[in-house]
């Protein structure tokens, strides 16, 4: 067996030498590799600088910033949308709708969700415009204007008042938007636009009151009549939703924050429907007839000054405010001032008879001319020297027969002025009637120290002072009341949201003459109507004792402000012996046939004054008139 061979131990020999990087010679191009550790150093600091940025930015954002980036992301994540009070109706004194509300709603937009910064998009204004215009039967360019009037706006009305139809049109529209913007064929440009819920005002009634009822403008307020004067009353307080919203619709689970509006009230006016058709009817009628300017009927009640009436012609339909003449808009029987004519002479006969110096017997010479100042009077006709009564100067509407009586008052014609003056303003000429309605006239009635020349003989008879058609009906019931004047009213109460309803204060009385002076005025105006020698017999109304006076003045043409054509007019009361209720008539400028109060307007008082009694089932008189003497 042969035994493993042992290795060879190396033979040790001499050194060899330890080999040396050689030098780089001239135009060697061999690459000399680098030290890496301060590329790495920088790298390593460029990555610490790059991440200290980021958490700066990021203790920026989350800590310092935060409650503004939140209130920013808040803009766009929470709606705020108003809750319009609902207006309060308006109804006449049995609760008829005069006026009412129905559901609509206001169309509004953000036009800062609209912008490419927001939607990512070009042109998502005009596609919105052109996508709402059909709907909205607005003008496509329109529509984008005031999308980007203002492209930072959050809110903007794209339009008003449209009924529910119109808005389900508008959801579905915003429901097929946002279902594109689901499937990434397109951006939702309708995500902001919104509803408001309003209230459209409406008078079921067309033009029937109009004038004293006015109208609402584009934003729901009160812009005329008794829809501005009671305002506050009807329109109630807005209340506001705030709601989380994504993608142009409300989040189910996410925060609501709602206040609830409070309805306005309703308001329960003195006017009863009925006699305000038949007052509206009439004086229409015969303002078309006379070929005349205007008219005004209002009618009241003598006991309590509540206001039955106030019919204006030619009117006006509230509901198509558009297509109204706008000359007969407004109130005129309480806006249009004019000299009144002889119905003004009761004021005279009140006067002398509360100061003692006549009776209704008393013995009146009444000359065919009477010169005064610097003219001439006469009356209405040419007659011979007549021999009247007080009564019988009533009676026949005389000018001459009222001076006359009119300069028993002072020893002096400014003795006397003074004295009408005083009876002039108990009675209300020259001051508000107390209605507070929107554009009222006071009336003109200047101090007795301006009554120069003919002025101080002409206002005893009605003209130099003017007056509004609420005012001449205030006088008349004031006779009817016994001498008591009763504050006119419109309101007789409110209804709340609760359903109470809150009448209105009683109306002021004031004392203005005795009640044996109303009860020989009244026995006085009897005889312009049941005596043949009167001017007012058209007035005659079987079964019933009426108390009336006629009165044709000159008219100041409110164009040029020179007299030009007259005013026709009729005031009276009935039953003469139990007052209760009053009709006025003034026909402005009657062009065709007689322009005499008795014969224009005489048959409007008792086709009104026939209505009001029968509706109000007023029982005829039971009582025979006194028929005073007319001449002696």
């Amino acid at each position: 067996m042969t035994a493993p061979r042992q290795p060879r131990r190396p033979v040790p020999g001499p050194a060899r030498p330890v080999a040396r990087p050689a030098r780089p010679r001239p135009g060697d191009r061999s690459l000399r590799l680098g030290n890496p550790r301060p590329r790495l150093r920088a790298i390593g600091v460029g990555l610490t600088l790059v991440l200290l940025v980021f958490t700066v930015r990021l203790l920026q954002v989350q800590a310092v910033d935060a409650s503004a980036y939140a209130a920013r992301a808040n803009v766009n994540r929470y709606i705020p949308v108003m809750l319009a009070a609902e207006r309060g109706a308006i109804t006449d004194r049995t609760g008829v709708d005069l006026a009412t509300t129905v559901d609509a709603y206001d169309i509004t937009a953000a036009p800062d969700l609209l912008t490419p910064d927001r939607i990512r998009t070009e042109g998502a204004a005009a596609r919105a415009a052109k996508l709402l215009a059909p709907v909205l039967g607005e003008d496509a360019d329109v529509l984008e204007q005031k999308l980007t009037a203002n492209p930072k706006s959050k809110y903007v009305v794209l339009a008003r008042r449209q009924t529910p139809q119109v808005w389900k049109k508008i959801s579905e529209l915003k429901k097929a938007q946002a279902e594109k913007a689901r499937r990434k064929e397109g951006a939702n440009v309708l995500a902001g636009v919104n509803r408001e819920s309003h209230s459209k005002r409406v008078y079921p009634n067309g033009d029937l009151a109009a004038g004293l009822l006015g109208f609402v403008n584009g934003d729901g307020r009160g812009s005329g009549g008794l829809e501005a004067l009671l305002d506050t009353t009807l329109a109630g307080k807005n209340g506001k939703r705030v709601y989380a919203q994504s993608g142009g619709r409300q989040v189910p689970t996410g925060d609501l924050k709602e206040q609830a509006a409070v309805p306005g009230s309703d308001v329960e006016l003195t006017i009863d429907r009925d006699i305000q058709w038949a007052a509206q009817n009439a004086v229409a009628k015969q303002v078309r007839e006379s070929g005349a300017d205007r008219g005004y009927v209002v009618v009241q009640d003598t006991r309590t000054g509540q206001i039955l009436a106030m019919a204006n012609a030619p009117g006006y339909n509230p509901n198509d405010l558009e297509h109204a003449d706008r000359s007969a808009l407004g109130n005129a029987a309480l806006q249009d001032a004019y000299e009144p004519g002889s119905v003004s002479k009761i004021m005279t006969m009140a006067a002398v008879l509360e100061e003692g110096v006549a009776t209704p017997d008393t013995h009146v010479e009444v000359p065919n001319r009477l010169p005064r100042a610097d003219r001439a009077f006469a009356d209405d006709v040419d007659h011979p020297t007549w021999h009247l009564t007080l009564n019988g100067v009533l009676a026949k509407s005389s000018n001459i027969g009222t001076i006359l009586a009119s300069e028993q008052l002072g020893k002096t014609r400014e003795e006397a002025n003074e004295v009408l003056y005083t009876y002039l303003r108990k009675f209300g000429i020259g001051r508000p009637t107390g209605l507070g309605f929107p554009g009222e006239t006071p009336g003109l009635l200047a101090r007795p120290g301006e009554w120069k020349s003919s002025r101080a003989y002409t206002i005893p008879f009605g003209q130099g002072l003017s007056l509004n058609a609420v005012q001449a009906a205030s006088v008349y019931s004031t006779i009817a009341a016994g001498g008591e004047r009763v504050q006119p009213s419109l309101v007789r109460g409110t209804k709340g949201p609760d359903g109470r309803f809150t009448p209105a204060d009683t109306a002021p009385r004031t004392r203005v003459i005795s009640e044996k002076t109303a009860r020989q005025l009244s026995e006085m105006l009897e005889s312009v109507i049941d005596d043949q020698e009167g001017t007012g017999t058209k007035a005659k109304i079987p079964g019933y004792r009426v108390a009336g006076k006629t009165g044709t003045s000159n008219r100041v043409d409110p164009t040029t402000g020179r007299y030009h054509g007259y005013t026709a007019s009729f005031a009276g009361f009935a039953p003469a012996d139990q007052p209760r209720i009053t009709v006025y008539c003034a026909i402005q400028n009657p062009t065709k046939g007689s322009y005499f109060g008795g014969q224009v307007c005489g048959p409007v008082f008792k086709q009104v004054m026939e209505f009001s009694l029968k509706t109000l089932q007023v029982p005829p008189s039971g009582t025979r008139p006194p028929r005073l003497p007319v001449s002696y």
